[in-house]
């Protein structure tokens, strides 16, 4: 069993170009179905039951197998991760069985985490010191983030060579290897020049764009941290995370009239009605602005 899930995480990171993320999500996930599979003496995914399926499914929206409660999200990922893996076994390794045909996933609706106003973006990125080469560094992430909307994964696997200066804009390789452009404006191009002019030039030693003091690319969890300090530094009243200023991107070029067709271009999503959740919040800002600003509203 451990084989075929090993073959399985290879098939996605490298035939589907799924994230390494994604993949190593979907790992954990079914490392624990096998697991439990193995604990119940259960040898083979041909031998799964569907009442099998049917005690997993109930413990493990129960908390019993991670020994805490998932959210609705986590259990819906875990559910996708097992539903993935089986139609994987039944196209690819000649599986016949699928015990998941008779569930259906229940529908999750999304949330998106808190978005900053436009005076929150200015009070983190002033946050840093640019006299400080490393907090330079830091502030260009941040600003990167909320200047292109990428996703964390993207801008640490930016490369030299994604970054055009004269023509100021990013390549980014996004999900499935998907290639997109995404510009940005001229004080950010001066604050990359004097990033790669300085820091970049005393410790680079390879080609990833953001580097660290050993000259080798950033973790993501390393960018995590640095916003979640910045922005405990700035005052703000939420924790910043790098998806906050993803999603404060998106919502703030609709919020001043941007056309929804090239924002969803911009953040690289397949489908329109992804970037449309970002449409029911700009509405919701502006129902609330309307509720606080009308002389009528409330009576």
């Amino acid at each position: 069993m451990e084989e075929l899930l090993f073959n399985f995480i290879n098939s996605l990171r490298y035939s589907n170009g799924y994230s390494q993320n994604t993949a190593e999500s979907y790992l954990r996930d079914i490392s624990r179905f096998i697991v439990y599979l193995k604990d119940n003496d259960i040898d083979s995914f041909e031998d799964v039951s569907k009442d099998d399926m049917y005690d997993y499914i109930t413990l493990l929206r129960s908390g019993k197998i991670t020994k805490r409660k998932l959210s609705e999200t986590s259990f819906a990922r875990n559910m996708s991760s097992l539903r993935s893996f089986y139609r994987y076994l039944n196209k690819v390794e000649n599986i016949k069985n699928n015990p998941l045909t008779s569930f259906k996933g229940s529908k999750i609706r999304r949330k998106l985490p808190d978005v900053l106003t436009f005076r929150e973006v200015e009070e983190l990125l002033a946050s840093f010191d640019l006299k400080d080469e490393t907090e330079l560094r830091d502030r260009l992430i941040t600003e990167t983030l909320y200047a292109c909307g990428l996703r964390v994964s993207e801008l640490c696997d930016l490369k030299t060579s994604d970054v055009y200066l004269n023509e100021m804009y990013l390549r980014v390789i996004g999900k499935g290897n998907k290639e997109r452009i995404v510009p940005f404006y001229d004080s950010l191009c001066d604050l990359y020049r004097s990033y790669l002019n300085g820091y970049r030039l005393k410790y680079a030693k390879d080609d990833h764009f953001f580097v660290s003091k050993r000259g080798t690319g950033l973790s993501e969890r390393y960018v995590q941290m640095m916003l979640e300090k910045a922005s405990l530094k700035a005052g703000l009243r939420v924790k910043v995370h790098p998806h906050t200023l993803r999603h404060s991107f998106a919502t703030h070029l609709l919020d001043n009239g941007a056309d929804l067709r090239i924002v969803q271009e911009l953040l690289g999503h397949d489908n329109l009605s992804t970037t449309q959740l970002y449409t029911h919040l700009t509405l919701d800002r502006l129902k609330t602005v309307v509720d606080k600003a009308h002389p009528l509203s409330g009576r």
